[in-house]
C-alpha cells in the first residue's frame, strides 16, 4: 500500500487533534461545542483554517472578534496572536493546515 491513511474523531464533544504532523505540513482537526475556546497563542507558521461546520469567532492580533460561517477558509500570517472560540449555538468544526510545517 503506497498511501498512508489517517482518521479524525467524529463527534460533537471538544476535540483538538493532530492528524498529520510531518516535515511537509501539519493538519489539525478541532471541534468546539458552544462556549468553548482554544487558548490564546501566536501562530508558529502560516495557518490555513477552514470552517467545516458552525460559525467561527476569532480575534487576530489587536482586531475585534470576527465571525466566519461554514465554508470559509482563512489564511492567517506567521506570528499572529489568535483567540479561537465558539460563541454560537451550533458545534464548530475546523480543519487547520500549517504549511510549510513549523520547524520544531
Amino acid at each position: 500500500m503506497l498511501e498512508q491513511v489517517f482518521h479524525m474523531t467524529q463527534n460533537a464533544e471538544k476535540v483538538v487533534e493532530k492528524i498529520i504532523q510531518d516535515e511537509n505540513l501539519h493538519l489539525a482537526h478541532i471541534v468546539l461545542p458552544k462556549g468553548d475556546v482554544v487558548p490564546s497563542h501566536d501562530t508558529n507558521a502560516t495557518v490555513y483554517m477552514t470552517v467545516v461546520r458552525g460559525t467561527l469567532s476569532i480575534a487576530l492580533g489587536d482586531q475585534e472578534v470576527a465571525t466566519y460561517e461554514m465554508g470559509t477558509v482563512l489564511k492567517i500570517p506567521f506570528e499572529t496572536k489568535m483567540q479561537v472560540s465558539n460563541q454560537h449555538l451550533a458545534t464548530l468544526e475546523l480543519m487547520v493546515v500549517k504549511a510549510p510545517a513549523p520547524q520544531l
